[in-house]
């Protein structure tokens, strides 16, 4: 299901939501289309490779795409790398930390002089007439991983940081944040490295103007007063190393 969160006629930020089916987490695909410009978001494996390409199709002919960008290595967010570099002139754009690994997902020498790499400090990414930003989100989870930000739309797209673990009404705005916690926390407590990396994320994005904060599995955050109980929650998360004991690092 393709669900358009901006449109104001030249500018387009669409969302897939239900393409993954059987045993594969679910996730959220994203589609960024300027003019006649377009960049897919953490577009997923093989699994979903299909049809993600008929369902964006409406929305920008497959030549034309500009850039496939991924936020970092896994592969629910990037592993269908070489079929797009196939179906398309794309340009790869990936954290510059994990720019020797993700060729791993590609036919030996397609990669060569198609692969951007993103600098720890982040970078602008040029888009028709609009730039997104790359921003950091280093350990939230990967040691280089990175956010997306359209300030047209104001939408963060934010990777696993919010993730939600539900069955169902995934396009849905979370409408209960204090609810909504439970779907979240063991996801974050696991996959989050520690407190330090969320205060430091929580202090940046709060300097963006957002209207969207959409992660890339389960329900967005939608309007700022959901979102900043989200970054308020965030800011005081334990998770990771803080979790650790020597309980954790036992022989069996």
């Amino acid at each position: 299901m393709a669900v358009e969160l901006y449109n104001d006629g030249t500018h387009k930020c669409i969302a897939f939501y239900d393409l993954v089916s059987g045993e594969g987490i679910q996730a959220n695909q994203f589609l960024v289309v300027d003019g006649n410009h377009s960049a897919l978001i953490d577009p997923g494996g093989d699994l979903i490779y299909n049809d993600l390409f008929m369902q964006s199709y409406k929305y920008l002919f497959t030549k034309n795409l500009e850039y496939v960008i991924g936020s970092h290595q896994d592969p629910d967010i990037i592993s269908s790398l070489d079929k797009w570099l196939v179906g398309s002139d794309c340009k790869i754009v990936v954290p510059a930390l994990w720019e020797r690994f993700v060729p791993h997902f590609a036919t030996p020498g397609k990669v060569k002089e198609r692969i951007i790499g993103i600098p720890d400090r982040g970078m602008d990414i040029f888009l028709g007439k609009c730039s997104l930003k790359a921003i950091p989100a280093h350990f939230l989870h990967s040691e280089g991983n990175f956010q997306f930000y359209d300030p047209i739309s104001k939408i963060l797209f934010s990777g696993d940081l919010g993730a939600s673990m539900v069955s169902s009404k995934e396009s849905v705005p979370v409408d209960d944040f204090d609810s909504h916690i439970h779907s979240m926390l063991g996801f974050h407590r696991r996959y989050m490295c520690g407190n330090k990396a969320c205060r430091f994320w929580a202090n940046m994005v709060r300097q963006l103007d957002l209207e969207w904060v959409v992660p890339q599995h389960g329900r967005p955050f939608k309007g700022k007063p959901m979102i900043e109980k989200f970054i308020n929650w965030i800011e005081t998360l334990e998770c990771g190393l803080d979790l650790m004991t020597q309980d954790h690092y036992k022989i069996p």
